[in-house]
């Protein structure tokens, strides 16, 4: 066979390959026009390198059964769901204010996430670090049965090497400990960082593992979680990783301004229900789904929550669609704390609306990020809203991780997930509505002591932009779905 031949044979193979792959992703992977479009010009303009970011960036995660429940469980659950809908009227309820006026999103969590409405639960805001570790050190110290533990970074400094011997203590003390960490966010550790907390019992499972630890085909979806469990009797839910910089030690960030909950209640179970899925869905060692689901204290006089869950796997962006429904729902004020503001056009136009409505939104996030891109990113879609009366902060105290949202400073959300695409769509998240007043006001209260270390982004200074940050900032925004 001659070259000629030969290349002629290559570029047709190269061809179908391409067909094939751009079929795939037209009338099999269900995707939004713009990434479908743009899948389709990686895969044509870029024949051979564009399969490859599609191995590794661009496959989308089974949605059907992705967690592997058995017929029963899911019927348990839809079961739960359905019950508490045709509850939802009943005059136990009525006498809860909060409740009542934010039905709607209380229906729309049961029926796309399954999040049950919980009662019976106490809870406490951190929003430093040395308080929140502080708190679950000692609640590690008290364990008697069982600790569980999730996050997407575990550092092996001194903060992760002091958290690992305490849970090794626990072990040696005949406490069940299991610990889940993501390959990617804790990229700086490996199991044998456990390997005595393991002689001793402990489990330490990977979610969605590298190969060789160098080609990982799921680097584009990540386990941004961050738990923790004792005893099914408490439950720890933020911002808040495992390492240094969440202390304020590392020079780069200095001060860490995050917010972290720590949950006593019902609330527990459904906690408890999120890590079990994960870990079930990693570790050979599976654990009883079902029986973390029928603790109840059956009690509505102390907080409301909904624990709501999202990822790669749903068919619906879950939490992007609370916060949504949540700042359509208000009347006076929303609050907003992210470390990115890279949104979406659905989540611009929810703020639009509130701001045309005579709502006072304002939106928080650090001065300076650890992402360029994403600093710029942030710029852009800020104009936009300062355009429609918006009032940007820029956190300037230190590095601003907490992801919070507070509405007419009665109803808030505390969790993992960003105002960005990767939370929204890429990466499993998790969050805590909270119907209460009082840890509304909380939280807005810590969000007003905030402003006061924080600049405000006017109009003014956004138009005396020079052309190279408004260029860097057009370039960004197109960037902006994979930031």
């Amino acid at each position: 066979m001659e070259v000629t031949d030969l290349s002629t044979l290559i570029v047709l193979f190269i061809m179908v390959c391409n067909i094939v792959f751009a079929g795939v992703v037209v009338f099999i992977e269900r995707r939004d026009i713009g990434s479908t479009w743009a899948w389709l010009m990686i895969l044509f303009f870029i024949p051979i390198l564009g399969f490859f970011v599609y191995l590794f960036l661009g496959r989308q995660l089974k949605q059907k059964n992705f967690y592997r429940l058995s017929s029963e469980e899911k019927g348990y659950l839809q079961s739960e769901v359905d019950e508490q809908l045709r509850e939802l009227t009943r005059s136990e309820w009525n006498h809860h204010d909060t409740l009542k006026k934010h039905v709607d999103l209380l229906k729309m969590n049961l029926k796309s996430s399954n999040a049950l409405l919980t009662f019976g639960n106490d809870l406490e805001i951190f929003s430093n670090g040395h308080g929140k570790f502080e708190s679950l050190f000692k609640d590690i110290g008290n364990a008697k049965k069982e600790i569980h533990l999730q996050y997407y970074i575990i550092q092996p400094d001194s903060l992760g090497k002091k958290l690992r011997d305490e849970l090794t203590k626990k072990a040696k003390e005949g406490v069940k400990v299991r610990i889940l960490y993501d390959e990617i966010g804790s990229k700086k550790i490996s199991r044998s960082f456990f390997n005595e907390l393991i002689s001793f019992g402990g489990e330490v499972e990977v979610f969605f593992p590298s190969i060789l630890k160098i080609i990982n085909f799921r680097i584009n979806n990540r386990n941004h979680r961050k738990l923790c469990i004792i005893d099914n009797r408490i439950a720890y839910i933020g911002g808040f990783n495992v390492g240094n910089e969440y202390l304020g030690l590392v020079k780069k960030f200095g001060y860490w301004r995050d917010t972290h909950l720590r949950i006593v209640g019902d609330a527990v179970n459904q906690i408890q229900g999120r890590f079990i899925l994960d870990w079930n869905y990693t570790a050979k060692n599976k654990l009883n789904f079902k029986r973390f689901l029928l603790q109840k204290e059956n009690d509505d006089t102390n907080i409301p929550i909904q624990i709501i869950a999202s990822g790669p796997n749903s068919g619906t962006e879950h939490i992007k669609n609370m916060f949504i429904k949540l700042i359509m729902s208000a009347k006076r004020s929303v609050y907003i704390q992210t470390p990115y503001f890279v949104p979406d056009t659905s989540f611009m136009d929810a703020c639009k609306i509130a701001l045309l409505s005579g709502v006072d939104v304002r939106i928080m996030f650090p001065n300076k990020p650890d992402h360029p891109f994403v600093k710029w990113a942030s710029g852009y879609y800020s104009g936009e809203l300062l355009k429609y009366g918006a009032k940007i902060l820029l956190y300037d105290k230190g590095f601003l991780h907490a992801k919070t949202i507070v509405v007419d400073q009665e109803v808030a959300t505390v969790g993992t997930a960003n105002i960005d695409t990767r939370s929204f769509h890429l990466n499993f998240e998790v969050n805590a509505v909270v119907y209460d007043k009082r840890t509304a006001q909380q939280l807005a209260q810590l969000f007003f002591q905030d402003s006061e270390n924080s600049s405000e982004l006017t109009m003014d200074v956004f138009e005396r932009r020079s052309f190279f940050v408004r260029l860097k900032e057009a370039i960004s925004r197109l960037l902006s779905p994979i930031l």
